[in-house]
């Protein structure tokens, strides 16, 4: 694990676990924008968390579903687009530009939870190139999400060609010395290791799905099924050549983080918002926090004097 120097920027500190933005900063401006991730930036946030699919003419994006909806994008003429919204692999970059991304749609309940985001003039979604760029100008550590497409013909050619765009573009930008290479489909992350064993791989896990939760989700995800595991999670992240698990917040226990920690994993737990869990978190010595509300968890940080 020695090898992987970029694990520097994700590991706990003596003031505590590092603190990523989700999508940026989901809690306070629109997801997934550039001004989100500028806002990351700007009030010393470690690391940035935030999505990749490709489009109809193969152009690497950043948006998180794999459909574009009318929960948080309007048309060229300024409607609400619909809720789910047309996928984004059957959609141009151009097509993709022409969507304004600059505030929740408050009709929807992700308006409603997201009722404090702030509004973004005419924000569009941003390429990976264009996020990449920006990163390399800051100091920011990234987890780059890849979200491979549930619908493509051809699941193996799919994350081939996925994890080759990525990892050509983060090369192109100069950024591999502070890149996770991250997903929910641990096949993606196994031809990563392939074709960039310089990078370390970071797994996700949700294991207990919430069903009102995944009522409320249009979006489908490529994952196994962790149900089917013979082993511990962080064991069978381990076994896979893993560097980091990164287990939904409501999942993950004391012993499973020094479980992971002996078999030398890191771990950051997704996506912790609540100052009550933010604060069990720290507790337990997690390497990261993933969060809507980055301000909060460095409030929580501050107030044990740990930042």
């Amino acid at each position: 694990m020695s090898q992987f120097l970029q694990l520097a920027g994700f590991r706990a500190g003596p003031d505590g676990p590092r603190v990523s933005g989700h999508r940026g900063a989901r809690g306070v401006l629109p997801e997934n924008t550039l001004e989100g991730f500028a806002f990351c930036q700007t009030i010393g946030v470690d690391s940035i968390e935030f999505d990749v699919v490709m489009t109809k003419d193969r152009v690497p994006v950043v948006v998180h579903n794999h459909t574009l909806d009318g929960s948080l994008a309007r048309d060229a003429s300024g409607l609400w687009l619909p809720d789910p919204g047309p996928r984004v692999a059957e959609m141009t970059l151009q097509d993709l530009r022409a969507c304004d991304i600059g505030a929740a749609n408050r009709a929807t309940e992700y308006g409603r939870r997201y009722s404090d985001q702030a509004r973004l003039p005419s924000a569009r979604v941003p390429t990976l190139d264009e996020v990449l760029a920006f990163a390399a100008k800051s100091d920011l550590y990234l987890f780059v999400e890849m979200k491979t497409d549930p619908d493509a013909p051809d699941m193996e050619q799919e994350r081939r060609d996925m994890a080759q765009a990525v990892v050509a573009a983060v090369r192109k930008a100069g950024v591999a010395n502070r890149v996770a290479m991250h997903s929910f489909d641990w096949g993606i992350l196994e031809v990563c290791r392939k074709i960039a064993p310089d990078l370390p791989t970071s797994y996700l896990s949700y294991v207990t799905k919430n069903p009102q939760e995944e009522a409320q989700s249009a979006d489908r995800t490529v994952e196994p099924d962790l149900t089917q595991l013979t082993v511990s999670l962080p064991q069978a992240v381990a076994d896979a050549g893993g560097q980091m698990w990164c287990p939904f917040f409501m999942e993950v226990t004391q012993e499973q983080v020094e479980e992971a920690h002996a078999l030398g994993l890191l771990v950051n737990a997704w996506t912790v918002n609540s100052v009550r869990d933010i604060n069990r978190m720290i507790d337990m010595g997690l390497d990261g926090i993933v969060t809507d509300f980055p301000g909060r968890v460095q409030d929580c940080l501050l107030r044990r004097n740990l930042k």
